[in-house]
C-alpha cells in the first residue's frame, strides 16, 4: 500500500516535471499514477472488507461531509486530517478511499484533456518543426 501510494505521487510529480519536454512521457506517468492509486483503492477495500468493516455508501452522512470537504478551494492536509487520522480504522480507510477517487478522477480529467492536445497539437518536437516552418517561410527562406 506503501509503495502504490509513493508511485501515485511520484508519478503525478514526474509527469508534470516532464510535461515542459514531452506529452507523451507526460501521459504515460499521469496513467501510471492513476493506476497507482486505482491499486491503493482496491488495497483499502480489501482493508475493509476483511475486517467486516462498512465502506461508506455515496449517502452516508461522513461520504456527504467528506464531499464538501473535497469542494474547498484551499483545501490541504490539514483540512482533512481529523479524518484521516482517525483512531478509528472504518473512519480513516474510508476518507482515504473519498480522496483516492477525487485523485483519480481529477487524474482522468487531466489525462482527457492531455490527449485531447497531443491529438490536436502533436508532440514537442512537431510543434518545434511546424514553427521553424513557419519561420522559414515567414522569411522566404528555402530548407537548408
Amino acid at each position: 500500500m506503501v509503495q502504490a501510494a509513493r508511485s501515485g505521487k511520484q508519478n503525478i510529480v514526474e509527469g508534470s516535471m516532464a510535461a515542459a519536454t514531452s506529452k507523451e512521457t507526460e501521459i504515460k506517468l499521469t496513467n501510471v499514477a492513476r493506476a497507482s492509486l486505482e491499486e491503493l483503492l482496491v488495497d483499502y477495500r480489501d482493508f475493509l472488507r476483511t475486517r467486516g468493516l462498512e465502506e461508506w455508501p455515496a449517502e452516508h452522512a461522513y461520504a456527504l461531509r467528506l464531499r464538501k470537504l473535497n469542494q474547498i478551494p484551499s483545501a490541504t492536509y490539514e483540512t482533512f486530517r481529523k479524518g484521516v487520522e482517525s483512531p478509528d480504522p472504518a473512519i480513516a480507510a474510508n476518507v482515504i478511499i473519498g480522496l483516492i477517487r477525487v485523485t483519480t478522477y481529477l487524474l482522468s480529467r487531466q489525462l482527457r484533456h492531455l490527449e485531447k492536445a497531443f491529438v490536436e497539437e502533436g508532440g514537442l518536437r512537431e510543434r518545434m518543426t511546424r514553427a521553424r516552418l513557419q519561420e522559414r517561410q515567414k522569411h522566404g527562406w528555402e530548407k537548408g
